[in-house]
């Protein structure tokens, strides 16, 4: 699967010819360099690792560092494997481009780590309608979650019940977005829509 690690800088909107307004998140897409080329005679399976984002080199390990002097680049501080990459002809040290792997039109997945939300109620977490009306003396409850188990039995709260808890801050995919423009001279992909995660978040941009 053709992939790319990218940066998301924001969101805007852009008018189609026809007249009608979208709104998208522009993503700093590349250009990533290939620190690693999986092979199936050394690894049993084929993939590229792509590294993108500049990291300090006082922050990076030995064992890293000289895994991207391997490479013959500065310190990445992000690392992704592709695998089943259809630009077989790069080697270790190349450069990945938006260009190279995208199309304007494309049909893409999108990976990033949404916006963590601390702990937070049933009401903001899952959308509960809180316990109705303050009546019957009823002066801090509108939020409450409610009834959370049975009687003797079961005689636990089952798995997987509804509750308060962390809210955001996970892995999420995003999939069937559409690239709407590409701006190779400055590493720039248009994606209709949103994609999680803050400004600044690294993703990963499938195709």
């Amino acid at each position: 699967m053709n992939g790319i690690i990218g940066k998301k800088i924001g969101m805007t909107s852009i008018y189609t010819k026809e007249g009608k307004n979208l709104s998208c998140t522009v993503v700093e897409a590349g250009p990533c360099v290939v620190t690693q080329v999986r092979t199936i005679e050394n690894d049993g399976y084929e993939a590229l690792q792509l590294a993108f984002g500049e990291a300090k080199a006082k922050n990076t390990s030995k064992p890293m560092s000289g895994h991207f002097d391997k490479a013959k680049t500065s310190p990445k501080s992000k690392l992704v494997e592709f695998r089943q990459f259809d630009i077989v002809e790069k080697a270790l040290g190349d450069t990945v481009t938006a260009e190279e792997v995208f199309e304007e039109g494309d049909i893409i997945n999108v990976i990033g780590t949404s916006k963590g939300k601390g702990f937070q109620g049933v009401v903001k977490r899952h959308g509960f309608g809180g316990v109705g009306q303050a009546t019957h003396g009823q002066h801090n409850r509108q939020r409450a979650p409610g009834s959370i188990g049975a009687a003797s039995y079961p005689a636990k709260v089952v798995k997987g019940m509804k509750m308060a808890g962390q809210t955001g801050n996970k892995r999420v995919k995003v999939m069937n977005l559409r690239v709407l423009k590409i701006f190779p001279d400055r590493n720039l992909i248009l994606v209709k829509g949103a994609i999680p995660g803050p400004k600044g978040s690294f993703v990963i941009i499938e195709k």
